[in-house]
C-alpha cells in the first residue's frame, strides 16, 4: 500500500470518527430532557460546536513544520488558534460593559473591577526601620511570578533560539515597563526588581538554561528506531521519552545585519513579541481579570505552543524563500491574534492608552528611534553605496592598469609614445 493510500485511508477513518461523534452528540441531546436554563443551553451548545470543529480540524487541517510528539497535536493548537481568534473578534464587537460581563459566563467571579498591585513603594533592599525582618521588601517580591518569569523565558529561548534576540526583548520590555508605569500601576517596580530580579536572575537564568538545552539538542544524534524493534524495556522507555523531543534539529541563524529584508523581519519579530507581552497586562486590566486567574495561565500555555510553530515558519520563510513561498498559517494566526488583542485594549480603555508619556521618556524613545533609523540607513544604504563606489573605482583602476600593460612594449615604453618616431622613419625612407 502506497503512502498516499495510507494517508487517504486515515483521513477517511477520521471523518468516520467525526461523523460518529456528531451523531452521538445529537443522540444525547434527543434522549435527555432539555433544561429550561437559556444560559446553560447556550454554554453547552457553544462547547459542543467547538468540540466538533476541533475534531474536524485535528483530522483535516494542514500539517505544520513539527511532527513530534505527533502532527495531530500541532493541528489541535492550530484549530485552537482559530477558535481563540473568533472569540477575540466576538469580544471586540461588544460594548465595554457587555464584554466585561460576558466573562462571567466563563467564570462567575469575573466581571468585577480589581485593584492592581503596586510593586513599587518602599524600594530599600535593607530596611533598617523594620527590626523583625530588614529584608522584607525582597521576600515580598518573591511571589509565584518569579518561577513564571524563569520558565517563561526558558521556553521563549527554545522558540527564538538566539541569545541576542532574547536579551534584547528582555531588556526592551523593562524599558517599556519604565515608560508605561503611569498607565498601569503594576508596571511600577523597584530598580532592583527590574534589573536584578527580572533581567539578571529570572530572565537571564531562563535564557541561559534555554541556550544550554539548545546546545544539547544541536549535538544530539537524531536516529530513530521503531518502538517494537527495540529489544529492552529500558530502551523502549527511553524511546517513549524521546518522542517528545524534535524529530530533527534546525539551528536558527537570524543574521539581521546580512540584508535589509532580514533586518526588517527581525525587528518585526521583536515588535510582535513585545506587543504580545504588553497585551498580557493590558487585557487583564481592561477585562478585569486577576493576574493569578487560570485564563491568564491558559493564554500563556497557548502562546508557548503556537509561538514555537510560528517562529519556525517565519525562519523557514526567511531562510529559504524559494522553497517556502508563503508564510506559514500559524504565523499569520499569531499575528492576527496579537493585533486583535491590541484592538480590544484600544476599544475598551482608550483613556489609559492615550495618557501622554512623560517628556523625558518621550525624548529617550525619540532618540532611540533616530539611532535605529540612522544605523539602518548607514548599514543598508549609505554603506552599500560607498562600498559600491569603491568597488567601481577599483575596477576602473585595474582595467586602466591592464590596458597600459597590454599596450606597453618590451623596454617598458608605451607604444603610443613610439608611434610618432616610427612614422618619421617611414617618411625618410620614402
Amino acid at each position: 500500500m502506497s503512502v498516499f493510500s495510507v494517508l487517504n485511508f486515515r483521513r477517511a477513518h477520521t471523518l468516520t470518527v467525526l461523523f460518529i461523534l456528531t451523531c452521538a452528540l445529537g443522540y444525547v441531546t434527543l434522549l435527555e430532557e432539555t433544561p429550561q436554563d437559556t444560559a446553560y443551553n447556550t454554554k453547552r451548545g457553544i462547547v459542543a460546536s467547538i468540540l466538533v470543529f476541533l475534531c474536524f480540524g485535528v483530522t483535516q487541517a494542514k500539517d505544520g513544520p513539527f511532527s513530534r510528539p505527533h502532527p495531530a497535536y500541532w493541528r489541535f493548537w492550530l484549530c485552537v488558534s482559530v477558535v481563540y481568534e473568533l472569540f477575540l473578534i466576538f469580544i471586540l464587537f461588544q460594548t465595554v460593559q457587555d464584554g466585561r460581563q460576558f466573562m462571567k459566563y466563563i467564570d462567575p467571579h469575573l466581571g468585577v473591577p480589581l485593584p492592581e498591585r503596586d510593586y513599587g513603594g518602599n524600594c530599600l533592599i535593607y530596611d533598617p526601620g523594620n527590626g523583625t525582618d530588614p529584608f522584607h521588601n525582597i521576600w515580598d517580591k518573591l511571589d509565584g511570578f518569579v518561577p513564571a518569569h524563569f520558565f517563561g523565558w526558558y521556553l521563549k529561548t527554545l522558540m527564538i533560539r538566539d541569545w541576542w534576540m532574547c536579551m534584547i526583548i528582555s531588556v526592551m520590555f523593562e524599558f517599556l515597563e519604565y515608560s508605561l508605569e503611569h498607565q498601569l500601576p503594576n508596571f511600577s517596580e523597584c530598580w532592583w526588581d527590574h534589573w536584578i530580579m527580572d533581567v539578571i536572575l529570572c530572565n537571564g537564568l531562563g535564557i541561559y538554561c534555554g541556550m544550554k538545552t539548545l546546545s544539547w539538542l544541536s549535538l544530539k544524534t537524531y536516529k530513530w528506531q521503531g518502538l517494537w524493534n527495540i529489544p529492552t524495556y529500558k530502551g523502549k522507555m527511553k524511546r517513549i521519552v524521546f518522542q517528545f523531543t524534535p524529530y530533527s534539529w534546525v539551528k536558527f541563524e537570524w543574521k539581521p545585519a546580512s540584508s535589509l529584508r532580514r533586518w526588517l523581519a527581525v525587528c518585526g519579530i521583536i515588535f510582535v513579541f513585545l506587543l504580545a507581552e504588553l497585551n498580557t497586562f493590558y487585557l487583564k486590566f481592561v477585562l478585569w481579570m486577576p493576574p493569578e486567574h487560570y485564563l491568564v495561565l491558559l493564554r500563556l500555555v497557548f502562546f508557548v505552543n503556537v509561538g514555537g510553530v510560528a517562529m519556525r515558519e517565519i525562519y523557514d520563510f526567511m531562510d529559504d524563500p524559494k522553497f517556502h513561498k508563503k508564510l506559514g498559517q500559524q504565523a499569520w494566526l499569531v499575528a492576527a491574534i496579537t493585533a486583535t488583542e491590541f484592538l480590544i485594549v484600544v476599544k475598551y480603555d482608550p483613556y489609559t492608552l492615550t495618557l501622554s508619556l512623560p517628556f523625558y521618556i518621550t525624548q529617550c524613545w525619540i532618540l532611540g528611534i533616530i539611532l535605529v533609523l540612522t544605523w539602518t540607513a548607514w548599514r543598508f544604504f549609505i554603506r552599500d553605496i560607498t562600498l559600491r563606489y569603491k568597488e567601481i573605482r577599483r575596477q576602473k583602476q585595474e582595467h586602466r592598469h591592464e590596458k597600459d600593460k597590454c599596450l606597453s612594449n618590451g623596454d617598458g615604453h608605451s607604444a603610443l609614445l613610439d608611434e610618432p618616431n616610427g612614422s618619421k622613419l617611414r617618411e625618410r625612407k620614402l
